[in-house]
């Protein structure tokens, strides 16, 4: 079922691009108001030297400040496995609650097993503020965001749709990029083909706006196009492309794909809400679990 949204709100949304991670985050504010959301938020990490900094973070939280503006949602709108979350360290310094799709229990219980996780890691979505489920509604300052639960790539995968704007994560890409893998544990192509049909069932002229972007053939990095034209342009769904043509694609070229560069610790880090996990002595560490993914 398609949601009914209000195509008359029209939100600012500020991109911040990071070529380290090619992740798109954004500041979505509310026109009515000086409040405001983050979605997709990064934490810097250099994996060899093992350390953690939060460059691309401090630029989100020096544009709200500069704009006094008001944080109320820092959104997930995923699990990534392609970069770490900088959600508590944007709370820490700006507040608002922090939320994520209800099935993270699932990617939870999953990675925990990969993980070796002990008993005190909670598996019930705890570490995050709200967990979402298909339908539910939120607000950001004067505005109605709507949850479209569009799983696939992940299960927890979730469109945000506010105003004439929605937030795809990794569930689309611009339309010369196609869409997202499902290969990872929990994915599925078939379940992803669905997802996107109802991002697709939006209105043509709704703004979608990317979670990463790559540049095919050398062009400039882009993150905003609309339902229009992903669907008469993208290269995997577009043009009226069958569920089964799709699955067929889909299946084979996630085969070829290597695996994301930081998926061990976006991983760990993500499905904690963006905290890095410890050990008995409280020292932030993470694990490299061998032939486990």
């Amino acid at each position: 079922m398609t949601p009914s949204v209000n195509m008359d709100i029209h939100p600012d949304v500020s991109a911040h691009f990071d070529p380290a991670t090619n992740t798109i985050s954004y500041i979505v504010k509310d026109p009515a108001s000086d409040h405001c959301a983050i979605i997709d938020s990064v934490m810097d990490i250099d994996y060899a030297a093992g350390r953690i900094t939060y460059d691309h973070a401090d630029l989100l939280i020096e544009e709200v400040r500069t704009r006094g503006l008001t944080l109320d949602w820092i959104i997930e709108t995923h699990v990534h496995a392609d970069h770490l979350s900088a959600a508590p360290y944007i709370q820490d310094r700006l507040g608002g609650q922090i939320g994520i799709g209800a099935e993270i229990v699932t990617v939870q219980e999953t990675f925990g097993k990969i993980f070796n996780e002990g008993t005190e890691f909670q598996r019930d979505g705890s570490q995050f503020d709200r967990l979402f489920r298909d339908g539910d509604t939120y607000a950001v300052g004067q505005m109605e965001c709507i949850t479209m639960h569009t799983p696939g790539h992940t299960p927890a995968c979730m469109t945000h749709i506010i105003g004439d704007a929605a937030f795809v994560g990794d569930t689309l890409f611009m339309p010369d990029g196609g869409s997202a893998r499902a290969d990872f544990p929990g994915g599925d192509a078939g379940v992803l083909y669905d997802s996107i049909q109802r991002i697709l069932a939006l209105p043509g002229a709704m703004r979608l706006f990317m979670c990463h972007d790559y540049g095919p053939g050398g062009r400039d990095i882009a993150w905003e196009t609309t339902v229009a034209a992903e669907k008469a342009d993208n290269i995997h769904v577009g043009d009226g492309t069958t569920r089964a043509a799709f699955i067929k694609m889909r299946t084979e070229r996630d085969a070829s794909l290597a695996v994301p560069s930081l998926i061990l610790p976006s991983l760990q880090v993500n499905m904690r809400a963006g905290e890095v996990p410890t050990d008995d002595a409280g020292h932030p560490v993470l694990k490299i679990p061998v032939n486990g993914i």
